[in-house]
């Protein structure tokens, strides 16, 4: 099993994008950008605005800072593991992997699953599906799946937000178009999961949680079924497990449906992220 430290030691040494392997490019202009903040900003009108975050200079960027929620609450004599899937979208990752929806479904297993705008757009009819199942809460993946920044820097080669107001669009414009599917997104994981530690404090002054990772199952869906499966069963209590949702041709939803099937009968609590149950 791959756990925070030794997956992104891995991941260095090879040089390979383990979370970006549905990573979209910044194509969209920044005009649209303040577009989407300034909509959604209407929506959502008690929090601040980018102005008081100016003149800040990032300190810290990663995808393991102060701020980042990176376990779930546990309870005395059961192993607690937190399912959550990732649904990136863009060019070459807005598939539906309908096998792990129906797997977790099989099993009654609740899941987080982190829905992108672009992903969400191009699978109207899944997103109300999924919405109305208690099984899995929805939560948000970003406008444009990018690193959640103010100053631009880059995690795989993806360059992140540019300024506290893009920030802000990236976590607001998607919460409002969750929100048109009667979804309140109250969590928030970045394309990459990477940020800075201002953009970390912009989400938390806009009451949004950032949901980290302990262990990252299927490393961008290039996972094998049996890595995922044992990233999975050898999770530690309290463990926050990544994965993703978009790649129907991975070997993920084979690799949950075996872990699955492995702790069938064990004393494993499935929950959400706050670590409640459906």
């Amino acid at each position: 099993m791959l756990n925070r430290r030794s997956f992104m030691s891995v991941a260095a040494a090879a040089g390979v994008s383990a979370l970006a392997g549905c990573a979209s490019s910044r194509e969209t202009a920044v005009t649209e950008t303040a577009t989407i903040t300034s909509t959604s900003r209407e929506t959502v009108t008690a929090y601040a605005g980018p102005e008081r975050y100016a003149g800040r200079a990032p300190v810290l960027f990663g995808s393991s800072l102060p701020g980042i929620v990176e376990t779930v609450p546990t309870v005395p004599g059961r192993r607690t593991i937190a399912l959550t899937f990732d649904a990136c979208g863009g060019p070459h990752g807005s598939g539906v992997d309908q096998q792990l929806v129906d797997t977790l479904r099989q099993h009654s297993v609740a899941a987080t699953l982190f829905l992108s705008a672009s992903w969400m757009r191009a699978n109207p009819d899944v997103t109300r599906r999924l919405a109305a199942d208690p099984l899995f809460r929805l939560e948000n993946h970003g406008t444009r799946h990018l690193p959640l920044t103010i100053n631009g820097a880059a995690a795989y080669g993806i360059p992140g937000t540019a300024s506290p107001a893009e920030a802000i669009g990236e976590i607001d414009g998607n919460r409002a178009l969750l929100a048109e599917y009667g979804v309140e997104s109250n969590w928030f994981r970045a394309g990459t999961a990477h940020y800075d530690d201002v953009a970390v404090e912009i989400a938390r002054g806009r009451d949004v949680r950032i949901a980290g990772y302990t262990v990252n199952a299927d490393f961008g869906a290039t996972a094998t079924p049996s890595q995922v499966a044992t990233s999975i069963v050898d999770a530690p209590d309290g463990a926050i497990v990544l994965a993703h949702m978009n790649h129907p041709h991975s070997g993920t939803a084979d690799g949950v449906r075996r872990a699955l099937e492995h702790l069938r009968g064990e004393a494993v609590r499935f929950t959400f992220l706050d670590g409640t149950l459906p």
